[in-house]
């Protein structure tokens, strides 16, 4: 029986062109709409915060807009909300049910600055909370590691970031994105038959850098979530600044590198993991790298960097997915999480 997590995993070309088809025009709309502002203020858990880091790239290189994530406890716990002057608040949710992201929003709005909640439910109270909403279109998502709703979250901000820049090679862009999601889950057969030699593994780093720090942040906790291995993810200029020194012969490194501004530096690093002993599992669509790695998972090539993490992450679910299996664990209902989780 195939879980449900691999089905929706397989289903993201689908939910992907969806979105881009219900949501294009509201999202111009939502620019028209939106009163000037300074600054981004994001609130998120979670995979959602993953999806946010990824718009701490992509608004700022799109439309120069600064992007700043949240820290809800301040409003929920300390009761001290900080000034919002200048802010656009953004929550981001696929359930919009966690009260603490609720709570910055409705301090945005209880401040006069526009709100702007993403999520898959747009009946949700975050949804509610919000003066305008982008709706996922992704539907139930029955898995309780999320998968489909997390690339409906990058493509939503990715369209977000299209609709300031208003480029139509942009959007052009976006609209590559079903093909490449589809063409990457053709060569998902390959993953399964590698993932065996990793039965054992107790722990790994995973690296990303750019548009792609989100990759490595979401496949890790995608690990932790399905596989519960100890996972750490970086930056790799930040791996460079102390953690490298964990390094031993042996250890997996799972490497996210996709032809770009970043792949030098990568390149350099994967190197230098190389000489040190690291075993590495690298998602690139460079070929010339392959030889480094003891495992390749499938990428292709079609994308700019600024859309890369929305392809990228598909190989790192799939890699989690059957790990999980191998190791005896039901991907569909992980031990000690819930669908959806409420945070204060």
């Amino acid at each position: 029986m195939i879980s449900f997590l691999e089905q929706e995993i397989h289903s993201q070309p689908a939910v992907i062109a969806r979105l881009l088809e219900q949501e294009t025009a509201r999202i111009d709309q939502i620019v028209a709409q939106l009163p000037p502002f300074d600054y981004v203020l994001m609130a998120a858990r979670g995979t959602s915060d993953h999806a946010a880091t990824y718009a701490k790239y992509v608004w700022p290189a799109l439309a120069g807009y600064p992007v700043a994530l949240a820290a809800p406890s301040l409003h929920t716990l300390y009761h001290t909300p900080p000034r919002l002057n200048g802010a656009l608040v953004v929550g981001v949710s696929q359930s919009g049910q966690s009260p603490d992201i609720v709570a910055v929003l409705a301090e945005g709005r209880r401040q006069g600055r526009p709100t702007l909640a993403i999520t898959n439910d747009g009946g949700s109270p975050l949804a509610t909370a919000a003066d305008h909403v982008i709706e996922l279109y992704a539907g139930p998502e029955r898995s309780v590691a999320a998968t489909k709703t997390y690339t409906a979250q990058l493509t939503a901000m990715a369209m977000l970031g299209s609709a300031w820049r208003q480029e139509t090679e942009r959007q052009a862009e976006l609209q590559r994105l079903p093909e490449t999601l589809a063409a990457v889950l053709e060569r998902a057969g390959d993953i399964a038959p590698r993932v065996e030699r990793y039965r054992y593994m107790q722990g790994c780093v995973v690296i990303g850098r750019g548009y792609n720090y989100a990759t490595a942040l979401e496949l890790s906790l995608k690990l932790k979530e399905l596989t519960y291995i100890t996972t750490t993810a970086y930056s790799s200029a930040d791996f460079r600044h102390g953690p490298i020194a964990t390094i031993s012969a042996g250890l997996p490194v799972i490497l996210i590198m996709p032809r770009g501004a970043t792949f030098d530096d990568m390149h350099h690093l994967a190197q230098d993991l190389v000489q040190r002993g690291a075993e590495l599992l690298i998602i690139s669509d460079e070929p010339s790298v392959y030889p480094m790695a003891t495992t390749v998972l499938p990428q292709v090539s079609g994308l700019p960097e600024w859309l890369s993490p929305i392809p990228a992450i598909v190989p790192g679910q799939l890699l989690a997915l059957h790990l999980a299996q191998i190791k005896g664990f039901d991907p569909d209902r992980p031990r000690g999480l819930q669908k959806v989780t409420h945070t204060l």
